[in-house]
């Protein structure tokens, strides 16, 4: 029987990446997403679509039943860190409550798989240059303190009932870039996320844009992250949910390339390839942000031998700035698996 997964947050950036991913595997896909950040024409015509919350218990067990669901790829939840900082309240309402939620519903209709979207948030402010899987979790935002609450839950939950119900919990690094065929990438409107908002600039789209501090203690002042191409971090939501599945184990991975690039660094670069000398304007810091967070990729590596075939910032950029030059031309109709 072919495998059958419900993608929460399945018509937003990363869920929509992963989704086309899963179907091009040969996977049956049901997304589930309330479009409060994500795009129906984003989710491709073989998945089915359901415009539900993940509150929505009696929604959900429908959905399960229907489609005879046996595996769960959750993305759905709020993103933004000074957004949590700002309204604590929505983040935890959303991100965990509507997690308990969901995997509650997941144990009481015995689906034994569950691939949870989490955050290198989770870690604050590391003692490393490379952060790993062990590391102390000190989470120095909502977002963060969030995403961790439901890793603990999932954790408890798998003990509790052991033998029934494994997941994997993946820390994403800095996402970024659009698919390399041209179907998807990022659509949010007032994105943060930087590179966006510099494909944004080049195009016009911003007067200018901002760099939120340039005093922390990295080399140039400007915070240090690794950027990760979407491409590459849904192909690993494959890899982990079939992991989970062939070795009946938990686990828990980094989702970075292990690379750190400053704010300014990745200003340089976009100014490269496009020939664009956008404006930037330098800003005060924004509350929560850690001067530096970099993946220590090793365990992924070794456990779902993932290969990352765009580990390039100068691909990463040109990915999201060619999408960016699409958008202007319209918004993008729905799409199938085989355009």
């Amino acid at each position: 029987m072919k495998n059958r997964v419900m993608v929460t947050g399945g018509a937003g950036y990363i869920g929509s990446h992963a989704v086309l991913k899963l179907l091009q595997a040969g996977y049956y896909v049901c997304v589930i997403d309330n479009l409060y950040s994500g795009h129906r024409w984003a989710v491709p015509q073989e998945a089915i679509f359901l415009h539900l919350d993940i509150h929505d218990r009696e929604g959900l067990s429908k959905a399960i039943i229907q489609h005879q669901i046996d595996s769960v790829i959750h993305f759905a939840g709020h993103i933004v860190v000074s957004e949590s900082v700002q309204n604590p309240s929505k983040y935890y309402q959303n991100n965990v409550l509507g997690s308990l939620n969901l995997i509650k519903c997941c144990i009481h209709h015995k689906i034994k798989h569950f691939v949870f979207s989490s955050s290198a948030a989770v870690y604050g402010i590391p003692d490393s240059r490379q952060v790993h899987e062990r590391d102390r979790l000190t989470p120095i935002n909502p977002y963060g303190r969030s995403k961790l609450m439901t890793e603990w839950m999932l954790e408890d939950f798998s003990k509790s009932i052991p033998d029934t119900f494994r997941y994997a919990a993946l820390r994403y690094f800095n996402v970024a870039g659009a698919n390399m065929q041209g179907s998807l990438g990022q659509s949010t409107a007032n994105a943060t996320h930087l590179i966006k908002a510099a494909s944004e600039a080049v195009c016009g789209l911003r007067p200018f844009l901002s760099i939120y501090g340039d005093d922390y203690d990295t080399p140039d002042g400007t915070c240090v992250r690794d950027y990760i191409h979407v491409d590459d971090l849904a192909e690993a939501h494959l890899h982990a949910l079939k992991f989970i599945q062939l070795q009946d184990q938990s686990i828990t991975l980094n989702c970075g390339y292990g690379l750190g690039y400053s704010v300014q660094e990745v200003i340089d670069c976009m100014k490269l390839i496009s020939g664009s000398k956008f404006p930037v304007k330098i800003e005060a810091r924004r509350p929560g942000d850690p001067p530096q967070l970099i993946a220590n990729p090793d365990k992924i590596q070794k456990l779902l031998k993932w290969v990352p075939k765009h580990n390039n910032l100068e691909q990463i950029c040109q990915s999201a700035l060619d999408w960016e030059s699409k958008l202007l031309t319209g918004i993008p109709k729905r799409f199938s698996i085989f355009d």
